[in-house]
């Protein structure tokens, strides 16, 4: 005869439809739902010790929440007030400290700090970083950002972002850009091996060997990349870099170029051999905003993983390291996922223009 468990709780239909409510509800805090659960666990039958089992909680911890829903139905299954020192702010007082950080500025001094607020309002240091922490307010802290004078923003944002969601047929979409003046740097000591409990060691000082400039074309669809260094970065190095690049894509398609407002991109020469090939179609991205640019993030890679924490005795040193590090790019390139379009652009950069004033930016 199989044992019957002690301290059923009894729950009607009234109660359990709640309780199911709470269990299977998303945005009921999680510590409610669980002790919902012990509650419809001991209606069901099963014992305390194989409740704690399956909920990973102590037994003592589902005895106490099966008394206090028996003694006190629902209500019992929530957190009681803690007892404890009351609050020293109101809600008042904390509203005054936030526009006061947010709205005005100290004397003397540019930004409020914990320090500062605390003498000038009375309220401890500790307290205000709480206060600001919980707000997630950083005076301190400066984000610098520059907006384009572009006269034609919005067409040329709309141009460009419409090539990376949706490229021509029969056509390749390439961003092209160079990284000018890349410096071959050579440590004047060893690098210093990592180990197990310290890091990579690298001298501060460095004597410079010369400079070359990498052109680079961004297959957007593929990820894949066609480089060339050159010494100079004047309009004869980008006339042969596309020249390169012309020999180097299947002549039967067209040819989307995405570059930004350099002076060598729109030189005459440049602009009479682009004349005479109409597979070419450019695109420029607006003034200030390289962060359109997709080739801009292929240059932080290599600049990361090749360039910077190299050491090279010569220029051709850095050039041999370029190309390896694209020949192993190249064949497990992925291409870059683009999901902005213009209008949630647009909306991010009205935002700072439609509210000048700091003070209102947080509305």
């Amino acid at each position: 005869m199989p044992r019957t468990p002690k301290n059923i709780v009894t729950v009607t239909g009234e109660t359990r439809n709640p309780l199911t409510a709470i269990v299977q509800s998303r945005s009921i805090p999680h510590g409610l739902t669980r002790r919902a659960q012990i509650v419809l666990m001991f209606a069901d039958g099963i014992p305390a010790a194989e409740i704690a089992q399956r909920l990973g909680l102590s037994r003592p911890t589902v005895q106490k929440w099966r008394d206090r829903f028996v003694g006190q139905g629902l209500m019992g299954l929530y957190e009681e007030l803690r007892p404890g020192a009351p609050r020293k702010f109101d809600d008042e007082q904390i509203a005054l400290l936030i526009r006061q950080t947010l709205d005005s500025k100290p004397e003397g001094s540019t930004p409020w700090s914990c320090r500062s607020l605390a003498r000038d309002t009375g309220i401890s240091k500790s307290t205000v970083q709480r206060i600001l922490a919980a707000f997630r307010i950083q005076p301190h802290r400066q984000k610098h950002f520059k907006l384009s004078t572009d006269p034609f923003f919005v067409e040329k944002v709309r141009d460009i972002v419409g090539l990376y969601l949706d490229p021509p047929d029969k056509a390749l979409v390439l961003c092209v850009d160079e990284k000018r003046q890349i410096q071959a740097l050579e440590r004047t000591q060893p690098v210093l091996p990592r180990g197990m409990g310290y890091v990579e060691g690298v001298t501060h000082d460095y004597v410079r060997h010369g400079t070359t400039t990498l052109f680079a074309a961004l297959d957007i669809a593929s990820g894949k990349v066609i480089t060339q260094c050159k010494p100079r970065h004047r309009h004869q190095e980008f006339l042969a870099f596309l020249k390169h690049l012309d020999k180097n894509v299947p002549p039967d398609l067209d040819l989307h170029l995405i570059v930004d407002n350099y002076g060598t991109h729109k030189h005459p020469k440049v602009k009479q051999w682009l004349a005479t090939r109409p597979r070419y179609h450019m695109h420029y991205t607006p003034t200030y905003a390289s962060w359109i640019h997709q080739v801009e993030i292929w240059f932080n890679l290599i600049t990361q993983q090749a360039i910077r924490r190299g050491s090279f005795r010569k220029v051709k040193e850095l050039v041999v390291n370029i190309k390896r590090f694209v020949k192993a790019y190249n064949p497990k390139a992925k291409p870059f996922v683009w999901t902005a379009t213009a209008d949630s652009i647009r909306n991010k950069i009205d935002r700072p223009c439609k509210y000048p004033d700091p003070a209102l930016r947080h509305l």
